[in-house]
């Protein structure tokens, strides 16, 4: 029978063991952000996250590009990215307000879906003050 003292420390030593064999945490790149977004964009083909009008549910034209950026970001987990939702000409503001949240919420769940950590993806809205195509816009945060 072993004694309890020498089970405890042996699982203490059991403990050590597995922290030192833990990977090192990642060595984060010193990279200015405009060359990160220039990297993203030759990558990926763009920023934007394109919508039907009235809609939250992302343009089939836009899934593979969106599925490259996911891809883009999955190899680089040091960038975090803000999607700013952007609701339609004309809506009321609180309307425009939604439907951009509703949007930047589609293509966060998207890039979830596709392996990218909560963590490394904020989303906002602009509603309707930046006029333009129904659209999400990704950004990466410096």
């Amino acid at each position: 029978m072993i004694p309890r003292l020498m089970v405890a420390s042996l699982i203490g030593l059991l403990a050590v063991a597995a922290r030192a064999q833990e990977p090192p945490p990642p060595i984060v790149p010193s990279v200015p952000v405009e060359v990160l977004r220039a990297d993203f964009i030759a990558k990926t083909g763009g920023t934007m996250v394109y919508f039907g009008v009235n809609s939250a549910l992302i343009a089939a034209p836009a899934r593979p590009m969106l599925a490259a950026q996911a891809q883009w970001l999955r190899m680089n987990p040091y960038v975090s990215v803000k999607i700013e939702g952007h609701g339609d000409g004309g809506d009321t503001r609180d309307h425009a307000l939604a439907l951009g949240a509703r949007r930047a919420a589609a293509v966060r769940e998207a890039l979830i879906l596709l392996g990218i950590p909560p963590q490394q993806v904020s989303i906002s809205t602009w509603g309707s003050e930046r006029p333009g195509p129904p659209r999400a816009e990704i950004k990466l945060v410096p």
